[in-house]
């Protein structure tokens, strides 16, 4: 693993190897939207550092059998998604997917907020919480359908959010993406993940295997990190991020 010397010429390096790449690729986690007020799960300060169990609460059997602390424990989380916003860091990707720097965004993250800040090329291992639609007849419904008291389609069957549960298998298409992009890529850029959970965890290394630059942004150590070209711990994602598009612009394409 090779660190550079200081932030500054971190961030140089990040900028030119994106400047200079051809198919740049970004894999976000839960960090990627901690700066925007939302828990994440594995950190020292995530969900499973309380009481609650995320992994039971998410999970299809307590969907299917224990419909109210699902529903109690989604509603919370669907109103932390509507009432939180995506950060500068979510801005300079969409602009940056607009500018040809990056090809697409691969991301565990539920809360919508890449789409919000206007990145479309999307491949969302995990769904997200910002649509939802009826279990049983499988008609859409919005965010607001779900926080209603008894969330309860026409049809009769339970409104549930369009998230991969545990149990459940990950959306066939996002997997195929993200597997093609991770396989393209020349330069990957991993933003807070603790890349812990597979598919996910298995990406930055498909990308490596095909020589691709493989950047680390994340407070916490990963497993991958010792594969990696270069890892940035001590700034935050967003920090980071407009500190790379500064250096882009100044720099680089001066």
């Amino acid at each position: 693993m090779k660190q550079a010397r200081s932030i500054d010429s971190n961030i140089e390096q990040v900028a030119r190897w994106m400047a200079n790449a051809k198919h740049c690729v970004v894999l976000t986690g839960a960090g990627m939207s901690t700066e925007s007020g939302l828990p994440d799960f594995r950190s020292s300060h995530g969900r499973w550092s309380t009481n609650v169990n995320p992994t039971k609460l998410s999970s299809i059997d307590t969907f299917l059998n224990n419909r109210k602390a699902f529903e109690d424990f989604y509603q919370m989380r669907a109103k932390e998604v509507l009432q939180s916003s995506p950060h500068e860091g979510h801005y300079v990707l969409a602009k940056w997917e607009t500018e040809g720097l990056i090809k697409g965004i691969i991301t565990q993250n539920v809360d919508g907020f890449h789409y919000r800040a206007g990145s479309r090329s999307l491949a969302q291992l995990h769904g997200t919480l910002t649509k939802m639609y009826c279990y049983d007849c499988h008609c859409p419904y919005e965010i607001e359908d779900f926080l209603q008291e008894f969330p309860i389609c026409d049809c009769g069957g339970p409104i549930r959010p369009n998230i991969v549960l545990f149990g459940e298998m990950l959306p066939d298409k996002a997997i195929r993406t993200a597997h093609d992009w991770s396989r393209k890529a020349d330069v990957m850029i991993v933003l807070g993940t603790s890349l812990q959970v597979t598919p996910a965890s298995t990406l930055p290394l498909i990308a490596k295997e095909r020589e691709a630059k493989l950047i680390i942004v994340n407070e916490e150590p990963t497993p991958v990190d010792s594969s990696a070209d270069l890892v940035i711990r001590d700034m935050r994602i967003k920090d980071c991020l407009l500190a790379v598009d500064r250096c882009l612009e100044e720099v680089v394409k001066a």
